[in-house]
């Protein structure tokens, strides 16, 4: 059973930051095609037609991501779903937690399999209680049995391993906990954000460790499919070079370092061309005319040149 919300993210009359769903519905599938099928059905029937960017999320993409850290998580994932599952069940775990004199401020959590973000959250609970696991491995026969009907208990190499990966899973929670947030403006932050994610999961491919080595590369790889080429990077950047904390200089220096001097500099003066142009317009639109003094391509490379910044994923 698939579904699909769809809810748009819009600055009101009073210039206040406004977010309501349009739609909640059943979908047949999450591919590229049905997503898209419904969302312009949905997009039509409200008349929607002024649309800055678009953001798809789906749980086959989130999924891809956790393949190299299956086994280990899903262990303890079947650790914590067993304690969960029952008032009794959990009783007992929490037996275990006070002979093992953890402080029972919270108790772990079962995480959505493809949200990211909540298994990186119920693997930083489960850490904290895993005395208390290894206690009930002893003391609770039937923990056994149900566990090892599937992956098996979690062994010190899964716990070990889950402590590796937490830093890794860490990078990308700070980061949609700063991007992703609907009560305040987040498209100013978005390339500071991307930029230093890429840099981080260079530095963990460069790992000693083999398995985080490989994770890293799989995450790469995934990343450099949306951020590598600079001629399909979001036009957002025109927002960046809007935030007076950032400015166009900022935003040079991260092209440069991400791209190399060259494409960094050719996409920075291109960038700079089209906010030109975009000034241009507007100008025109409040005074009637074109004021020539601060325009540098014609008429024809303008339009081809915005047109080109509008860029996509």
């Amino acid at each position: 059973m698939a579904y699909m919300c769809l809810t748009v993210h819009f600055i009101d009359v009073d210039w206040k930051l406004q977010k309501k769903i349009l739609n909640f519905c059943q979908v047949t599938g999450h591919t590229g095609e049905i997503m898209a099928q419904n969302i312009e059905a949905c997009l039509n029937s409200w008349k929607l037609n002024k649309i800055l960017s678009l953001i798809v999320d789906n749980a086959s993409s989130n999924d891809d991501g956790l393949k190299e850290i299956d086994d280990s998580v899903t262990k303890i994932r079947d650790a914590v779903k067993y304690v969960r599952s029952s008032n009794s069940r959990l009783t007992r775990f929490k037996a275990c937690i006070a002979q093992k004199n953890i402080p029972l401020k919270s108790l772990v959590c079962i995480d959505v399999e493809t949200r990211w973000n909540s298994t990186y959250l119920m693997l930083v609970a489960a850490l904290k209680h895993q005395k208390a696991f290894e206690l009930l491995e002893i003391q609770d026969k039937k923990f056994v049995e149900e566990l090892n009907k599937g992956k098996g208990i979690p062994s010190i190499q899964d716990w070990d391993y889950a402590k590796s990966v937490l830093p890794f899973l860490e990078i990308f929670y700070d980061a949609t906990l700063r991007i992703s947030g609907s009560s305040y403006v987040t498209s100013n932050l978005y390339m500071k954000e991307m930029f230093a994610l890429g840099r981080r999961i260079q530095q963990y491919r460069d790992d000693d460790d083999l398995s985080i080595s490989l994770m890293a590369s799989k995450k790469k790889a995934k990343y450099n499919k949306y951020w590598k080429n600079a001629k399909t990077i979001n036009m957002l950047l025109f927002v960046v070079v809007l935030d007076l904390c950032h400015k166009l200089d900022y935003v040079e220096w991260c092209l440069v370092n991400s791209f190399g001097a060259e494409v960094g500099g050719e996409l920075k003066t291109k960038l700079s061309s089209c906010l030109h142009s975009l000034y241009n317009l507007y100008q025109g639109a409040e005074e009637g005319n074109q004021d020539d003094t601060l325009s540098q391509p014609s008429a024809s490379d303008k339009a081809k040149d915005i047109y080109d910044m509008r860029l996509y994923r």
